[in-house]
């Protein structure tokens, strides 16, 4: 069956609204499997982590497993999608299913708390489950706020698990990136999966399992997600319409088995585009030992907010480390768009044996000052200045 996807990220792609089963999930076969047989068997157990790369359909498949448990006809292999169990799913607005994702405080919410949010939330994830944390905070129009799950977030998950089940056997507490949870909310989280009130199933999904708090990581079940098989990948995006073979052969391998990669390359977002412009200008200026420019370039990488301050050090080590692979003409090894590729036929022999390792710890200690709440602009100048030597071997 083909269909036409349409999300808030990639408006080329409408009128699609995604449906919450196992056989709608991108790949991950095994882990189908295996969640399917954990119900079958009655071996559900109450806490379980899914954890893995992003773009891997952890939140697709952890809904569909949220509907398969509460389903009332379901069959051996996936949810029945026709009793009243599965059409409030689908809307998901099943009284039994609640969320807890990262938030922002604002004029209109002083003390956010997931449930704020709930509706832009469903939105989301009916369009498209896809989605990076990035992604989820411009849809929010969070702007330069950081993304957190507040302490206050723990009295409301108390007050929703202590109620009995409204219509199902179990009450799902899904919570996406428990990393960026505060400590205090944290603690009373170990709390109730140490002691959990009957029949309450939590699914926790994490891209940085060493972040959560290891005494919740050692009390919950780990579910592993593998980056999605290429076959899997390329299925998909041939149930778009409109997309011709050669840009989905292209976009399947320099997605790497990330989904939301996938789809970005078939149309790059905002954020993509304009680090990719700020990477260009750091390297120009620092080869050109133009120190004014890289000071207000400092400037105005501190102004954009310290998650997307994290992604261009990652987005600068990706392009780093295939630069390299490009200088030493590994071409089949290489996963850049043509943009970068483009750019990267005169830039590449500037990343080098002599250098490469230098710049992998200039920009991973970039990413953990920014973590530890250093000062951007310090952070942004002295990463600017370091290159400025690197860029000269």
């Amino acid at each position: 069956m083909r269909f036409v996807i349409w999300n808030l990220q990639f408006p080329f792609l409408k009128g699609y609204f995604w449906s919450m089963f196992f056989k709608d999930v991108i790949g991950q076969e095994e882990l189908k499997k295996h969640l399917i047989r954990s119900v079958n068997e009655e071996r559900i157990s109450h806490a379980q982590l899914f954890s893995g790369p992003e773009g891997t359909g952890k939140v697709a498949l952890a809904i569909a497993y949220a509907q398969f448990i509460s389903c009332k006809n379901r069959t051996e292999t996936d949810s029945c999608g026709v009793c009243p169990s599965c059409h409030k799913y689908q809307k998901l607005i099943h009284p039994d299913l609640h969320f807890v994702f990262p938030v922002f405080n604002s004029p209109k919410f002083k003390k956010a708390v997931s449930d704020d949010f709930l509706p832009h939330w469903r939105e989301l994830i009916q369009k498209n489950p896809y989605f990076n944390l990035s992604q989820w905070l411009a849809h929010i129009n969070a702007e330069n706020a950081q993304g957190l799950i507040y302490e206050r977030e723990s009295d409301s998950i108390l007050r929703k698990l202590n109620l009995k089940p409204f219509e199902s056997e179990f009450k799902v507490m899904i919570i996406w990136l428990p990393e960026k949870m505060h400590a205090a909310c944290s603690n009373k989280l170990l709390k109730l999966i140490e002691e959990p009130p009957n029949k309450t199933l939590f699914l926790l999904i994490t891209e940085n399992e060493e972040a959560v708090i290891g005494t919740v990581r050692s009390r919950a079940q780990l579910i592993k997600f593998q980056f999605i098989d290429r076959g899997s990948i390329k299925n998909a995006l041939q149930n778009i319409e409109g997309i011709n073979n050669e840009i989905i052969s292209e976009a399947v391998h320099l997605s790497n088995g990330n989904y939301i990669k996938a789809l970005e390359y078939l149309n790059p977002g905002d954020d993509e585009q304009f680090f990719f412009l700020k990477f260009q200008e750091m390297m120009r200026y620092a080869y050109k030992r133009e120190v004014l420019e890289q000071i207000e370039w400092a400037e105005e990488m501190a102004k954009i907010g310290r998650d997307k301050q994290k992604a261009f050090f990652n987005f600068a080590l990706r392009l780093i480390r295939e630069y390299f692979v490009m200088n030493m003409q590994q071409s089949s090894m290489v996963y850049l768009k043509h943009g970068e590729k483009e750019w990267g036929a005169r830039f590449a022999p500037f990343i080098n044996e002599r250098n490469i390792t230098a710049f992998f710890q200039e920009f991973e200690l970039g990413i953990k000052h920014i973590s530890m709440n250093g000062n951007p602009r310090i952070i942004f100048l002295d990463t600017a200045l370091r290159i400025v030597r690197l860029i000269k071997r």
